[in-house]
């Protein structure tokens, strides 16, 4: 019987610009099934701009299974577009990170959490008169808060941040969202952290 995943975040995770099968979750599947795991096309709950808090409410609206072998998190770069406080995230991330872990079976062995990019270094960032050096500060914030929040949890945390910073031109005609390419780049730093979950 194939593994189930469920893959939560916003548009990193729903691959805003890309074509399905260049998601990361998709991608990473597919490497999975390299490796003589048999497992299903993940069950992605994502919307491009989403929250924390936008995550959970999705989640209370979103129809799952009763268990899932593999379950992966990637959230928080609107929270840092949009001002939010790295307290509040840190809040909102530990309570979306229990929520995972229990649809996984209660077991945080089966729990990957993704860092979240720096949007920071594409074109988009570029353009944006924004303040590039804290955008960086902020999000490598937010992504400590992550990583403390999952090891505490006894989640397996993989930072893909610094591949968002050294491969900043690939990214989708948006100018801001990465490509399939360098998603191929996040599939290659996760897997083995998704192996290992998997296999646990």
């Amino acid at each position: 019987m194939a593994l189930r995943y469920l893959a939560l975040g916003d548009s990193y995770t729903i691959g805003e610009d890309v074509p399905a099968d260049q998601r990361w979750p998709m991608q990473l599947a597919q490497k999975l099934r390299g490796h003589g795991v048999a497992i299903d096309d993940p069950q992605i709950v994502a919307v491009t701009g989403w929250t924390t808090d936008e995550l959970s409410t999705g989640m209370d609206q979103a129809e799952f299974a009763a268990g899932y072998d593999f379950v992966s998190l990637l959230i928080g770069v609107n929270n840092q577009y949009r001002g939010r406080s790295a307290t509040e995230y840190r809040e909102q991330f530990h309570a979306l990170l229990l929520r995972a872990i229990t649809l996984a079976g209660k077991r945080p062995e089966r729990v990957v959490v993704v860092s979240i990019p720096d949007w920071g270094v594409t074109p988009f960032g570029q353009k944006s008169g924004r303040d590039l050096r804290q955008i960086a500060s902020e999000l490598d914030a937010f992504n400590e808060i992550a990583r403390e929040e999952s090891t505490d949890s006894g989640v397996r945390f993989v930072n893909i941040t610094g591949i968002s910073r050294d491969h900043a031109s690939l990214v989708a005609s948006d100018g801001l969202h990465p490509s399939g390419a360098q998603y191929a780049w996040w599939t290659q730093a996760i897997e083995p952290s998704a192996l290992a979950a998997v296999a646990a």
